[in-house]
């Protein structure tokens, strides 16, 4: 698994100790879905500013969010739909699409609930990762699956609440 980390913004230092939890939150979420094929996701840690208007451009929401994702392969809930997918023939990896961060909402959404910001930072990658694979929180049954797939991920990295 390779993740590609971008820092497009300027309000939050990104540091290696936060590059390396958004990498263990990424293998550990992929690992419990026993997903393993060679693969490649994009991360990208932005402002309120840029969140909004990637929000606006591609949901029609004019206002700032946590994370967004973008996924490339067709999947339902960790399975392939579809052979067609993106793959980088150079690395043979499959690219399984993007995650977009907003570290200024994260940072106030730690506060807002009380609990670290690492916390936050993992809960939101996860949530990218299992949206990538096809999760979704569409309905109350969907959306319990995920979130506790999410909390398994938090426990295992020692930031359950």
């Amino acid at each position: 698994m390779r993740v590609l980390i971008e820092d497009l913004q300027n309000k939050i230092e990104v540091t290696e100790d936060m590059i390396e939890l958004v990498n263990k939150a990424v293998d550990i979420s992929l690992s419990m879905e026993k997903f393993s094929i060679p693969s490649e996701i994009s991360i990208m840690f932005v402002d309120n500013r840029y969140i909004r208007e990637i929000n606006k451009e591609h949901r029609q929401i004019d206002k700032p969010t946590d994370v967004l994702s973008f996924p490339i392969v067709d999947m339902y809930e960790g399975v392939i739909n579809s052979d067609e997918g993106d793959f980088d023939l150079d690395e043979d990896v499959l690219l399984l699409g993007d995650i977009i961060v907003s570290l200024e909402m994260t940072k106030a959404q730690a506060e807002e609930y009380g609990h670290s910001f690492e916390r936050e930072l993992a809960f939101l990658i996860t949530h990218g990762v299992f949206h990538l694979l096809g999760y979704d929180h569409d309905t109350p049954e969907r959306e319990e699956k995920m979130i506790s797939k999410q909390y398994a991920v938090l426990e295992t990295l020692n930031l359950s609440l």
